[in-house]
């Protein structure tokens, strides 16, 4: 496989930090499990890079995701399980088996009729491996909402889904009503029932087009944003949030928001 010079030096950069006598303490004592969970910071923050149109930080951020693959495949290759080239292979192969109309002479005309192609392929990949369910592969490590809305979407691609989205509106409703009789019954009933409502909140979002995990990551970049001018107005008023009664902050939160109009 054809390299880039710089893509060599990052290969030998992770080989000299991996090395037991001379590498990096820190680097030398990691493990599948233990980079795991910056793989998945860093690919969050290249999410962010893009959301914000922030070149230079994207950039910046899908090096720090390609140094995790590059982490997790120095630590395969001591294993003698695979290499750098074996990831990128398997992935070119995967590309090419699902896109036969562009390598291929399978005719697809349009994004949705690609999409349902796509779809297809995966699932009969599944089955080759010997998948039994069609939920099976549906990773248990990625996020919660992340993982209900590709649950939902599984379900559904075998006619387990309402035909719109009203139908999910009453069961929000519903779920809020037991989330209110469960506050009575108890801390394991209540997360249970929130679980509920949450699950069918991401269906909602599924049935509007809308990703949940995108949504709730803007509406908590909201309200840090406004928070921090809630702050900012406090302080030119010679208060601080701990001494500020809860009706002068919500004054100030609505003058954050219009301030944003």
């Amino acid at each position: 496989m054809t390299s880039s010079p710089e893509l060599d030096r990052l290969l030998a950069i992770m080989a000299r930090l991996r090395d037991p006598q001379s590498g990096c303490p820190w680097d030398v004592a990691q493990s599948f499990r233990t980079i795991a969970p910056y793989t998945i910071e860093e690919a969050y923050e290249v999410a962010e890079a893009a959301e914000a149109d922030d070149t230079p930080a994207l950039k910046e951020e899908l090096g720090d995701l390609l140094l995790q693959v590059v982490f997790h495949s120095r630590m395969a290759e001591e294993a003698g399980q695979f290499v750098f080239d074996d990831v990128a292979g398997a992935i070119s192969d995967k590309m090419v088996r699902r896109h036969p109309h562009v390598f291929a002479d399978v005719a697809i005309e349009s994004p949705e009729a690609q999409t349902v192609a796509w779809e297809e392929q995966k699932a009969g990949e599944r089955q080759a491996k010997g998948a039994a369910s069609a939920l099976d592969g549906v990773g248990v490590g990625m996020p919660a909402l992340t993982r209900a809305v590709k649950l939902q979407r599984r379900a559904a691609r075998v006619g387990f889904d309402w035909p719109n989205v009203e139908p999910v509106l009453d069961k929000i409703d519903e779920e809020i009503a037991e989330v209110c009789v469960a506050m009575g019954e108890g801390p394991a009933r209540i997360e249970d029932e929130i679980g509920d409502l949450l699950f069918a909140v991401v269906n909602l979002a599924r049935k509007l087009d809308t990703d949940p995990e995108k949504a709730l990551r803007g509406a908590s970049r909201k309200f840090e944003r406004r928070f921090r001018r809630v702050e900012t107005l406090l302080t030119e008023q010679g208060k601080l949030p701990g001494t500020a009664s809860l009706d002068e902050m919500e004054a100030l939160w609505v003058t954050a928001k219009t301030e944003e109009r």
